[in-house]
């Protein structure tokens, strides 16, 4: 078991969170509402001990963003917006402007909403367009993905990863594989949640962390699209450049495995202490 992170241990500590819905949480026995758990689990233990949160998504009332605001609003400090939100250009282009207007002013007590082109360059949402959705080029749609993924890469000190989809995506991979190789990248202590699935699951076998048989490949399963394949094999080329991320190799594997949401809340905030222990004179 953890213990309790002590106060402001994670003071001037961003941390990322990848997450989405899990294909494998029917058979491993969990619901939508058991991955809600830990996600939230997360946020929380992140924004008592002091640090603050990092999501890049949209801003539909059902995602995991709204349900990351209500964690901030509850658990997170008044005296800066402890979240920082990023919509890539189709996310914010999407919406009618007024609406827009309206979700930055209602979260501005509680997060920081930045909007990028589809270059990745900060951007304001109302420049060159009317108050209806704009439209937005088909083509720029992975691109734009790829860019927001990026800027937050080079934003935050931590990166949680936890479920994942692994077909139906818009980007040039899932979500998730890429957020993790540009962790990577950058050299981004990394918290691989396993106990969900998905393409988490898969980062795990790729890199050689946890019980290979924790959760055996669904019948007739794998990584149905090539760019997918292709990412796994680069992050298993990779896997040796991890940077250490606070955690024993006994802590990762538990981390790799477990589904319940304290658990894996405490393993998070206790790798990201230790370093954050570290970086203090």
């Amino acid at each position: 078991m953890t213990g309790l992170l002590p106060r402001d241990s994670l003071a001037g500590v961003r941390v990322g969170l990848s997450a989405s819905d899990s294909p494998d949480l029917g058979r491993l026995g969990l619901l939508p509402n058991h991955f809600r758990l830990a996600l939230g689990e997360v946020a929380r233990t992140v924004l008592v001990g002091g640090g603050t949160l990092a999501y890049g998504g949209h801003l539909r009332p059902d995602g995991h963003t709204s349900f990351l605001l209500r964690e901030v609003q509850r658990y997170g400090p008044l005296d800066e917006p402890p979240l920082l939100i990023c919509l890539a250009w189709q996310n914010h282009r999407r919406l009618p402007l007024p609406e827009l207007r309206r979700l930055r002013r209602d979260f501005a007590l509680h997060a920081t909403v930045v909007c990028l082109d589809p270059a990745g360059e900060e951007v304001d949402p109302e420049q060159g367009r009317g108050d209806a959705p704009a439209p937005v080029d088909e083509s720029q749609l992975a691109p734009a993905l790829t860019a927001m993924r990026a800027w937050l890469a080079r934003r935050v000190d931590g990166q949680v990863v936890i479920g994942g989809r692994r077909t139906g995506f818009t980007g040039r991979m899932p979500g998730l594989v890429e957020e993790t190789l540009l962790a990577v990248e950058h050299r981004t202590p990394l918290y691989l949640a396993g106990g969900f699935g998905g393409a988490t699951w898969d980062i795990l076998r790729s890199v050689g962390v946890g019980d290979p048989d924790f959760l055996p490949a669904a019948d007739g399963a794998g990584p149905p699209d090539p760019g997918y394949r292709d990412a796994l094999a680069v992050l298993a080329d990779r896997s040796a450049g991890l940077v250490d991320n606070g955690l024993a190799a006994e802590e990762n594997r538990r981390l790799s495995e477990t589904h319940r949401p304290g658990e894996i809340a405490g393993l998070v905030g206790l790798g990201l202490g230790r370093i954050n222990a570290g970086r203090k004179p």
